[in-house]
């Protein structure tokens, strides 16, 4: 038996959320089982818990995109009794069951050996937020950015993926300019290591002019939509903004092409969901060595499976700071 956050869709259309035991022989096919330790909580699992979005497709069903833990069995040599792992991504907590639970049993190639300086604690305070901030870091690398360049632009700065990126970048040497639009976070992200903070309304409102001046080197932006045209507009010549997240929005209405041709502006797309095994094990590896663990501690609160919904509902109307780690144990 194990214990899962379970949800549920009645003939009428209503979901549900509740903590159940279940037998082992519901967890669905696959090479590895684990024995998880922590999950976390992202804006796609509050869709799922409260049947939003269209991402879960059958019921019952057990959400959870990233989980940590320990390997009890394996089917697959790349895995043994005792492996610390971690997975995030490949649509589990979706279309698959996830990390919601005491157990899960997942695909042998959606699974990553964890660095030995991560515990499975660090790794879902880091999950999928983290990840895509890590990659998003290295894809901006690889575009040139260098620290002496500037100012990088954090959007959506106080939420998961926005604080990782804050507290890495600030490790790593950069000045970083973190957008948030609630006033009360700007102690916390001035200690992940923010030099400026910039209230969302600077950025928020579209104009019409085709470029803005030149401030930041470099950006990375969760919000999307008018926000991130502004951004476009306001990054030095040959800059690149990556593109993790749409808060605000998947259309961008103020769309002009001109940053990219007057001032050979980049704008790198950044997806986590379906990377490849080798450029995870990359991103991991980063994050093992540039995110300052102190850091990283203090955006992180701890809670149980039966909290998730609350939370899952709180964090779709923007309304959670920092990471949730999700202890399945408690």
């Amino acid at each position: 038996m194990f214990k899962a956050l379970v949800v549920r869709k009645a003939e009428d259309g209503a979901v549900s959320q509740a903590v159940e035991e279940l037998d082992d022989a519901a967890l669905p096919d696959g090479d590895v089982t684990v024995k998880v330790e922590y999950s976390t909580l992202n804006y796609k699992d509050g869709l799922c818990m409260h049947g939003k979005g269209g991402l879960v497709r059958a019921f019952p069903h057990v959400p959870g995109v990233d989980f940590s833990g320990v390997v009890e069995k394996s089917a697959d040599p790349r895995y043994q009794p005792g492996d610390r792992v971690v997975l995030t991504g490949w649509r589990v907590g979706e279309v698959w069951w996830g990390g919601y639970a005491t157990r899960a049993r997942v695909k042998a190639d959606w699974l990553v050996k964890l660095p030995d300086e991560i515990s499975t604690r660090q790794a879902m305070a880091i999950g999928t937020a983290g990840l895509t901030s890590m990659l998003a870091i290295i894809a901006l690398e690889r575009a040139g950015l260098a620290p002496e360049q500037g100012e990088v632009v954090v959007t959506g700065a106080a939420g998961g993926v926005g604080s990782v990126a804050v507290a890495i970048l600030a490790e790593l040497g950069y000045q970083v300019a973190a957008v948030t639009g609630r006033p009360e976070t700007e102690d916390y992200l001035r200690g992940l290591g923010a030099s400026a903070i910039i209230p969302r309304a600077e950025l928020a409102e579209a104009n019409s002019k085709p470029l803005e001046s030149e401030r930041f080197a470099a950006g990375i932006d969760a919000v999307g939509g008018d926000m991130l045209m502004r951004v476009l507009k306001q990054v030095k010549y040959n800059g690149s903004v990556a593109a993790i997240g749409l808060a605000a929005g998947a259309a961008v209405p103020s769309f002009t092409v001109i940053p990219f041709l007057l001032r050979g502006v980049n704008l790198l797309g950044i997806d986590s969901v379906m990377r490849p095994y080798g450029q995870r094990v990359e991103a991991w590896a980063r994050l093992a060595s540039d995110l300052p663990v102190d850091r990283l501690e203090a955006m992180v609160s701890e809670h149980s499976l039966s909290e998730m919904p609350a939370l899952g509902a709180a964090i779709l109307k923007g309304g959670v700071k920092g990471r949730v780690v999700v202890n399945p144990q408690l």
